[in-house]
């Protein structure tokens, strides 16, 4: 196994230095990967590999003609992808295949420098994409191994080893993360100054506008993070964590939407103060970090009667109580907001109930809407609560299942349900009992979310994951207005009232950690998961309104970026000041070797041979012989040695050995 890693060692330097490059670049290039066509990522394995096999081979580079013929294919490739040349996606395949190209034409630094500097931006690209702890981490090992062969670069005589250039590079990064941190906090924040329409589906994920039966099944069995909840104080109990996101009102006997624009527009939104929503006790303050969703809704507790507080973003609430962003979420947010977990929506008078809240597409479940009739005769008052109390009654004691598997539904979704399957998920169990409230005309609609989560214990954040997203119904009664029921919650308590959820199959790793320490599987989880927490929210989640409170902080009244700007410059000018000064102090007083040489001059001065400070250590030599004899040929011996040590390729005796040999030598009178 020694052997490759021998053979490389055994290399010229020029080709050890090229494979070191060479990885650092795939490095570099490895996180694209996934975001490359796949032609690009061939392309960039093949020509790296190539040169690498050049290298460790010591044969000539390819000719100007192969170059051309491989550029203008993947200009043309390019365009075949992704139709134009121009955009992030487009820009980030040309700028690696360039990249990859480049390195067959490595003869000269020259050519280097431009490798380096291509892979610096290469590098930068990478959070294009994703901005993820790993994908940083990963970035930061990339920017150290370019550092390192930039350095590597600038060491042109002899064989220096790669290790003294890293820490030479590694001492660089670490002098320059004060100023990357005095930057980071202080250089003005502004909106995104590109608009990139290819990306619109980059983030997309989570609920949809629409629900289709059976389709929050396949998020049940998506284990990532949707948003992360703080509280205020303590959070509500399990039951009532009911996350509220669209509401589905009109159906096709498969599909749920929302109500019509057309329609909608006729039922505007509550207002604070307005009588069809009140919230009652105290609210629920919490704060809300929303991944990425490429959906305009904001995920707000049942029910958040004032607006949440999104910086830069207007938001407003539909008549359906949900909260809706100006625009959809496709990098990480965070807002404010404050719920009330007990709260009256709606109107109260039937009147004032729309008709479509009633309205079943005609033709669909024959056989529910006989159940529904059969329901309202042996209740003859047609009271709704008891309607409903009826139809819970009916999955409470009829041999219902809640399942992920329940098979694939047909035409007659509600008539499967309550006959023939009973079984099925959330949406399978509130659209049928949605559909059976409709046909004994009790207004119902459908509302979807997530409910749930589970307390992180190492930060104190409640996650919420895609797999509690979730269905539940709403039903209007008499004087109460809008009501929520969970039918879910009755064929199967444990979903929402503890923290009780249908397993996904686990892969062999998982499956090994938790059969073997479920305790140490749930820690490290956490702990992985706190982490990359934290980065969103002292890192991705610095935002311009931070950045203000900052400068409050320091003193400001009323701060703006124009504040920030001066203060980022005074502190830049002030720490470029004091590093001129300090590495003019350390280059005078802190060189090790100019230390032994002004102690060589004193020495001489106190024998009576003057000095200058800019005489080299050859010279000296000469002075000494000719001055004081053969007497002095010891030290002008040792003089050369010194100038040697400075400046030969292999130095003959190293400083520490040299400044021992300076206290044993005999000084001339």
């Amino acid at each position: 196994m020694l052997k490759p890693f021998a053979r490389i060692a055994s290399l010229p330097r020029e080709g050890r230095d090229t494979l070191f490059l060479l990885f650092v670049i795939g490095w570099v290039i490895l996180p694209h990967v996934a975001n490359l066509p796949l032609w690009c990522s061939l392309l960039a394995a093949l020509l790296l590999g190539w040169r690498g096999t050049l290298a460790l081979q010591g044969k000539p580079l390819p000719g100007r003609w192969w170059l051309a013929a491989l550029l203008a294919l993947t200009l043309g490739a390019t365009w075949a992808s992704h139709g134009t040349l121009l955009g992030r996606d487009a820009g980030v395949t040309l700028i690696v295949a360039l990249l990859a190209l480049k390195t067959m034409e490595l003869r000269a630094r020259r050519d280097a420098f431009v490798v380096f500097f291509l892979g610096f931006f290469t590098m930068l690209t990478n959070f294009f994409f994703s901005q993820s702890l790993p994908v940083a981490a990963a970035m930061l090992v990339g920017l150290l191994g370019l550092l390192t062969a930039l350095v590597n670069a600038h060491m042109p005589v002899g064989r220096p080893p790669l290790a003294q250039a890293a820490r030479i590079a590694g001492r660089m990064a670490l002098l320059g993360a004060p100023i990357m941190a005095v930057l980071f906090v202080l250089f003005p924040r502004f909106a995104p100054l590109w608009g990139i329409p290819a990306d619109a589906m980059s983030g997309r994920n989570g609920l949809s506008s629409q629900m289709q039966v059976g389709a929050i099944a396949s998020l049940a069995l998506d284990d990532t993070i949707a948003f992360r909840v703080r509280f205020d104080a303590r959070p509500p109990g399990q039951a009532d964590l009911y996350f509220r996101g669209p509401v589905l009102s009109e159906f096709d006997g498969r599909e749920w939407r929302p109500l019509m624009a057309r329609l909608a527009s006729r039922f505007p939104p509550p207002r604070v103060g307005d009588p069809q929503l009140v919230g009652f006790g105290t609210p629920v303050g919490y704060e809300v970090t929303m991944e990425p969703s490429n959906r305009p809704w904001l995920l707000t507790l049942d029910a958040a009667t004032q607006a949440p507080e999104v910086p830069g973003m207007r938001v407003a609430m539909t008549g359906d109580l949900q909260w809706v962003g100006s625009r959809p979420v496709v990098d990480l947010l965070r807002y404010r907001a404050a719920s009330h977990v007990n709260f009256r929506h709606g109107p109260q008078q039937r009147v004032l109930v729309p008709p479509e809240y009633t309205q079943l597409p005609a033709g669909f479940d024959p056989r529910t809407i006989e159940l529904a009739a059969s329901l309202v005769r042996r209740n003859p008052s047609g009271d709704a609560l008891s309607l409903v109390q009826a139809a819970l009654r009916q999955l409470r004691t009829g041999g219902y299942e809640y399942t992920l598997a329940p098979g694939v539904y047909g035409q007659h979704t509600a008539d499967e349900f309550w006959f023939d399957r009973k079984a099925g998920f959330c949406e399978h169990i509130t659209s049928a009992f949605v559909v059976l409230m409709r046909a004994m005309n009790v207004p119902a609609r459908v509302v979807t979310g997530y409910q749930g989560g589970s307390p992180n214990p190492f930060d104190g954040y409640w996650v919420v994951r895609q797999r509690d997203a979730h269905a539940w119904a709403e039903v209007w009664l008499e004087k109460r207005g809008w009501v929520r029921v969970d039918p879910t919650a009755v064929v199967a308590p444990g979903r929402t009232a503890t923290l009780e959820r249908l397993a996904q199959p686990r892969g062999a790793i998982a499956s090994a950690m938790e059969n073997v320490s479920p305790d140490l599987a749930h820690m490290v989880r956490s702990s992985w998961e706190a982490m990359n927490n934290g980065w969103n929210q002292w890192i991705l989640n610095y935002t311009q309104s931070r950045q203000l409170s900052l400068l409050r902080n320091l003193g400001f009244s009323s701060p703006s970026w124009a504040d920030l700007a001066r203060v980022l410059i005074m502190v830049v000018v002030l720490v470029a000041l004091g590093a001129a000064l300090w590495s003019w102090w350390d280059r005078i007083q802190h060189d090790p070797w100019l230390r032994l040489m002004a102690r060589v001059r004193k020495r001489l001065g106190q024998a009576g041979l003057e000095v200058g400070a800019a005489t080299p250590p050859r010279e000296i030599a000469r002075l000494v012989t000719t001055h004081f004899g053969q007497d002095a040929r010891g030290l002008a011996d040792w003089l050369l040695k010194l100038e040697a040590q400075r400046y030969a390729r292999v130095p003959a005796a190293s400083l520490p050995a040299l400044r021992r040999e300076f206290q044993q030598l005999s000084w001339p009178h």
